[in-house]
């Protein structure tokens, strides 16, 4: 049996397939059977006031398609957009395997581990914009 184990804190909500759904007040484990649902932890969500920058903007893009706001099919072309034009500043070789996972997962419509893999590049940015970050990736 495979699929998506999600380990939750105490009262952690996560968004699934446009449900919230609240953990209990001890530490929960959700495991995702359902191939291709949309997940998203809210504690790692992004307010559209925070998409400021451009590997924000595309993480964005990743978590409403999660979030059922945007289809898939809309969305895939933008993301591998993004992550090109993203693959023509951060050239190192970290930011280049974040960056080929992510488009691969798009590919194959894994939306979740794309965000996943954006979301390590987060902190990068942040360096390399020299933005003090107040919020854990």
């Amino acid at each position: 049996m495979s699929g998506l184990v999600l380990k939750l804190a105490p009262r952690e909500r996560v968004l699934v397939n446009g449900a919230v759904i609240e953990n209990g007040a001890r530490r929960g484990r959700l495991s995702i059977l359902t191939p291709k649902a949309n997940i998203l932890r809210l504690r790692d969500a992004l307010h559209p006031d925070e998409a400021k920058s451009p590997v924000r903007r595309v993480v964005y893009i990743a978590q409403l398609v999660l979030s059922g706001d945007a289809r898939e099919e809309d969305a895939r072309a933008q993301l591998l957009r993004g992550i090109e034009q993203l693959s023509q500043v951060l050239t190192d070789s970290d930011s280049h395997s974040h960056l080929a996972q992510a488009t691969a997962c798009v590919l194959s419509g894994d939306f979740y581990r794309a965000l996943k893999a954006l979301r390590g590049l987060m902190p990068r940015e942040d360096r390399l914009l020299g933005v003090a970050s107040d919020r854990p990736t």
